[in-house]
């Protein structure tokens, strides 16, 4: 809103200052700060409110030390990086853009279903929250919709680059470098230098004019990562600030690889897939990295709220669509290592113990406990070591992904 009062005052009455709206740098800078002020300052009324409503957490007895104070915690904080996330977006964003409209659609959606799961555990006195079945039903519309969205929207293009010796020279003397504006289903696959998948040969055994069916794989492809990071970052939620610290580190991480994707100076010279109005996410994403990091102030052991499902799904179904939206998602195993080693942990301690006892009799265990950051629990690790050294895990693993640009 305030981007487009600010473009009606610079073209109408040249207003100082006015101008510095049209910079993304500037706006993600200050949805960033807004966000961040939003989510500490206003997150403490938030958490007084769910107190008053006795919004607390029911904590199961995993045999854990400390596990037990914390019952009665309020949670469904995510509502806090919900809030403190879409405010500045609306005040500062393009509304107009269709990946900011993607990103707060998906925003809305993983929050309602969270929100619910959450309801229903509090007020409901149900443990289990909502079924299993609905939550997959739920990240697999959304998987559906963005997907949808991505390759039928008119707004939603790449430019490749040009080979060399079919690159030209403008009417001021620049070289272009790139071609024309048009839909793809291409991504871009780390650490080759003709690095770029096209989903939709994986239907080229059905002949001449495979490419018209492209959308049906790029779909599907879609909505497996939305469901799989969506569920990773809802198991990492486990421990005081571990999912937040570690969302924050992914999310300004991929906020680089959002605007560098979107600017054609820093594609050309990094020769990365440029993909038109993509900066625009940029001032989304910083809003919501200053979010999870306000979040922090009061998540951080020993955690004041919890996030709950309102929180959980709804981060990790915005990561994943960024990663789609600037094409990285084939990075996602790295950036996200941390969700995807917490998902992996419980599907291997799950399918071990089946195996064992089917072929045994008796269950045996990979782990002490699942996920992961449960199992060094177990070793009498203190919550806080488990977190910050998660979290150097996470930087390290944001680094490398970073280096990916020119490691090929």
């Amino acid at each position: 809103m305030l981007y487009y009062l600010f473009q009606y005052l610079e073209s109408q009455t040249h207003f100082p200052g006015a101008g510095l709206f049209q910079f993304i740098t500037f706006r993600a800078a200050a949805a960033f700060i807004l966000s961040l002020l939003i989510s500490t300052i206003y997150g403490k009324r938030i958490i007084d409110f769910l107190r008053k409503q006795q919004v607390g957490e029911t904590v199961r007895d995993l045999g854990l030390d400390g596990q037990k104070q914390k019952s009665g915690t309020p949670t469904m904080g995510g509502l806090i990086i919900i809030f403190a996330t879409l405010i500045p977006v609306l005040l500062l964003a393009k509304l107009d853009n269709i990946y900011v409209i993607i990103l707060i659609i998906t925003t809305v959606w993983m929050g309602l279903i969270g929100f619910l799961d959450d309801y229903i555990k509090v007020f409901k006195k149900d443990k289990g929250g909502l079924s299993g079945k609905f939550k997959v039903l739920g990240q697999i519309g959304l998987g559906i919709i963005v997907g949808s969205m991505l390759y039928f929207n008119d707004g939603v293009t790449i430019k490749e680059q040009l080979p060399s010796n079919q690159q030209i020279v403008n009417e001021s003397g620049k070289k272009m470098v790139f071609g024309d504006a048009h839909k793809s289903t291409k991504t871009t696959v780390p650490f080759f230098k003709n690095n770029e998948l096209d989903y939709s040969k994986a239907l080229s055994f059905l002949g001449d004019g495979y490419e018209k069916y492209g959308w049906i794989v790029f779909i599907f492809i879609v909505v497996f990562i939305v469901t799989g990071i969506s569920n990773g970052a809802n198991l990492t939620d486990g421990i005081d600030g571990l999912a937040a610290g570690s969302s924050a580190i992914m999310v300004i991480t991929l906020a680089m690889f959002a605007w560098v994707s979107g600017n054609i100076v820093f594609a050309d010279y990094l020769d990365v897939m440029y993909i038109p109005n993509s900066g625009e996410m940029t001032v989304f994403i910083l809003a919501f990295a200053g979010a999870l990091i306000g979040f922090l102030w009061y998540n951080t052991f020993p955690a004041q709220v919890f996030m709950g499902d309102t929180g959980s799904l709804t981060i990790g179904g915005i990561i994943a669509v960024i990663a789609i939206a600037v094409r990285k998602e084939l990075l996602l195993p790295v950036l996200a290592g941390i969700f995807v080693i917490e998902n992996l942990s419980v599907i291997m301690q799950v399918s071990w113990f089946k195996y064992t006892r089917k072929r045994f009799g008796e269950g045996r265990r990979i782990f002490k406990m699942s996920p992961l950051h449960h199992h060094y629990q177990k070793l009498n690790y203190h919550e806080s070591k488990i977190v910050v050294r998660f979290w150097i895990v996470g930087i390290l693993l944001a680094v490398f992904t970073i280096v990916t640009l020119k490691l090929r």
